[in-house]
């Protein structure tokens, strides 16, 4: 493992030196990448916040330097705990909540600018940075910022985020294009890597809609393919676990403990495992595990269907007490036809024609008729004075169904064995796509009528209801008690919390996923809500934990497949090419697994001349235990003595700071990389 990285020396006001990165921000996200990338990757690093608000605020108790200054500190104790098997801090100390800095937490160069402009870039070091990373919240600005680090340092390599992917595609594309006319002759592999967009929704949606639908299984697409990974609970005395493909972590040592933590970096020796060995697999006892058990080609992408059908139901267009009433009218004139048939003797067309004339109020009285066509024309007329205010009723009703049509829908009355997602922000929204695609019914609570998602919720008919998900009689308006789990998504902490413990006051079994950004205080609900429910699933997922290593692989030239959470770690998939690795390169499979950071896991042998991008589009190969190298194809369950060669391409799994050991050590072996 990556020990501790010592701060580097700064002086005050002194601009960075050269091939350093800078983050420009304003969220979680920014703070958690400026983290991976000094503590995880060992760069220098320059974090660009907007200015704090007032610290004296109760609400806002800490600034924006306050808030990052003191998450430094906290993983620069636990960096420190890691490299000297001890808790005590490192000699430079850590901040507290207080907003100052001292040296260690000084390796991160903390800068606060309400806007990345040409004069706040240069004062950054943008003319001698290696990367750039813009991940405000506000797409417009990492645009108009992109445009202008491009147009300031050419070189540079930019990863954005954008929620629109449409216009992520063309932004990339048009950089591409400026990096490349102001670089004749660049290195087609250094341009495709110049510029990255991302989506820390996009990253983060498919582990949180996993989390809310099965609890334990974890499914990510990777280029194609689909890879599912399950936690299976602890072995039973005198069974074997099932190690399915291969074991890809241990799960915390508390998890069967109802009082017990979940598990993160600071957890210590409570803390999951990914990537151990036999050995360790084999000496560990009362812990579950998360095996990868199956691969296969992905389903192409389905559109997000319609809860509701694609039109207005009938059912939704006429109420049933109208519908009750047309049928008593519709058995009313059959029985007049009847009694018109035998009372008169006449053909049952003509005695139908008759009625409907009589019911319409067409035909001339039955004069000179005998008494029972008399009558029955009488009944007739009577019936037909019932029909006009049907008639009536009917169109107004269909008129009122259709201009509501494109409304939000309510939660119909028998709903159940849904998911309740709270919140239509970005994250809430890319989860409800995905839930949808899955046909899992849904049913959306959101405070702001205005929020980001509600007019995808109006296009496919997802039941919504608008208020405050902290009031009462709003999660029982979305049936919270017939759900099947409780997805909580809004950006607020608190917020989450209060409406996971409310709801499980409702069902005591409802499956609970949350959204929490600090570790701590996840451990801590985490802690609490299996003390008060043993029996029930919970899990709290950080977006930006999630996000953060596939926009620090990205500042680093490299792409990511997918990120696995693992109670509150990360296991990343990616794709190497073994040329340049000297822990990969002559080495047999079992040879390069390195416990802890990293595991082959498939090869694509195809000559990189005839290589394909896309992973699944290769022919499938069976080595049927041969450890030769394959002709072509994509090999998974690869044989334990097969020999890893420069051409061939694999497919990892890695912890962060494995992939990131990996990424260091073939830059320094590969010169100019």
């Amino acid at each position: 493992m990556l020990g501790f990285v010592p701060p580097l020396p700064q002086q005050p006001g002194r601009p960075p030196s050269s091939g350093h990165m800078i983050v420009c921000g304003d969220d979680a996200l920014a703070r958690r990448l400026a983290v991976e990338l000094r503590f995880i990757y060992g760069e220098r690093v320059t974090l660009l916040l907007p200015p704090g608000r007032d610290a004296n605020n109760p609400e806002t108790p800490l600034t924006q330097r306050g808030r990052a200054a003191a998450l430094f500190g906290r993983m620069s104790a636990a960096m420190n705990r890691a490299g000297n098997g001890s808790g005590a801090t490192g000699g430079n100390g850590s901040t507290g909540g207080s907003g100052d800095t001292n040296a260690g937490v000084e390796a991160v160069r903390i800068m606060e600018a309400p806007e990345p402009s040409d004069d706040v870039l240069e004062e950054a070091g943008i003319d001698r940075a290696a990367a750039l990373a813009l991940v405000y919240d506000d797409d417009e600005r990492n645009i108009r910022a992109a445009l202008t680090a491009r147009r300031l340092n050419p070189r540079l390599r930019l990863v954005i985020r954008l929620y629109n992917r449409k216009l992520g595609q063309h932004l990339e594309a048009l950089l591409d294009q400026a990096a490349a006319v102001a670089m004749p002759g660049i290195d087609p592999a250094l341009l495709d890597a110049s510029t990255t967009v991302l989506s820390d929704a996009d990253t983060a949606a498919p582990a949180l809609a996993a989390t809310a639908l099965t609890g334990s299984s974890k499914i990510i697409q990777a280029e194609g393919l689909l890879l599912r990974a399950a936690e299976r609970p602890p072995p039973r005395p005198g069974e074997h676990a099932d190690p399915g493909l291969c074991t890809l972590a241990l799960l915390s040592s508390t998890t069967n403990d109802p009082a017990g933590a979940e598990g993160s970096d600071s957890s210590g020796d409570e803390a999951p495992q990914l990537l151990p060995d036999e050995r360790a697999v084999a000496d560990a006892t009362g812990r579950g595990t998360v095996v990868l058990e199956a691969i296969s080609r992905a389903d192409p992408a389905r559109p997000a269907t319609r809860m509701g059908g694609r039109g207005a139901p009938l059912a939704q267009i006429f109420s049933r007490r109208l519908r009750w009433s047309a049928l008593g009218f519709a058995l009313a004139a059959v029985a007049l036809v009847i009694a018109s048939l035998l009372t008169t003797k006449d053909t049952a067309l003509h005695s139908a024609y008759l009625t409907v004339l009589d019911l319409l109020g067409m035909n001339d009285p039955a004069e000179g008729a005998s008494p029972a066509r008399q009558i029955i024309q009488i009944l007739s007329g009577i019936a037909g004075l019932l029909l006009l205010p049907l008639l009536i009723a009917a169109v107004l009703e269909a008129f009122g169904t259709l201009r509501t049509a494109s409304s939000l829908r309510r939660p119909p009355r028998g709903l159940g064995g849904h998911v309740v997602l709270l919140g239509l922000g970005k994250i809430g929204t890319r989860v409800l796509v995905r839930l949808r695609e899955l046909d899992i019914p849904v049913v959306v609570v959101e405070e702001d009528p205005e929020a980001r998602g509600i007019p995808l919720a109006r296009s496919l008919h997802v039941p919504t209801v608008i208020g405050d998900v902290t009031q009462e009689g709003v999660l029982e308006a979305a049936k919270i008690y017939r759900a099947r789990a409780l997805l909580a998504l809004t950006s607020i902490d608190t917020t989450n919390l209060e409406a996971a413990l409310y709801a499980r006051s409702v069902k005591p079994d409802l499956r609970v996923a949350l959204r929490l950004y600090d570790d701590e205080f996840a451990t801590a609900v985490y802690r609490t809500l299996r003390t008060a429910h043993p029996g029930a699933l919970t899990r709290s997922r950080s977006v930006s934990h999630l996000a953060a290593p596939s926009f620090a692989v990205a500042m680093m030239g490299r792409q990511i497949l997918g990120a696995v959470p693992v109670e509150r770690k990360v296991m990343l998939f990616a794709a190497l090419e073994v040329a340049g690795h000297p822990q990969l390169e002559g080495h047999t499979v079992e040879q390069a697994f390195r416990a802890g950071a990293w595991r082959v896991l498939a090869i694509d042998a195809t000559p990189p001349a005839d290589r394909n991008p896309d992973l699944a589009a290769l022919p499938p190969f069976d080595p049927e235990g041969d450890a030769t190298p394959p002709p072509s194809g994509l090999v998974w369950d690869l044989h334990p003595g097969y020999v890893l060669r420069a051409q061939d391409r694999v497919v990892i799994a890695a912890t962060r700071r494995g992939l990131a050991e990996l990424l260091r050590r073939q830059r320094s072996a590969v010169p100019g990389r």
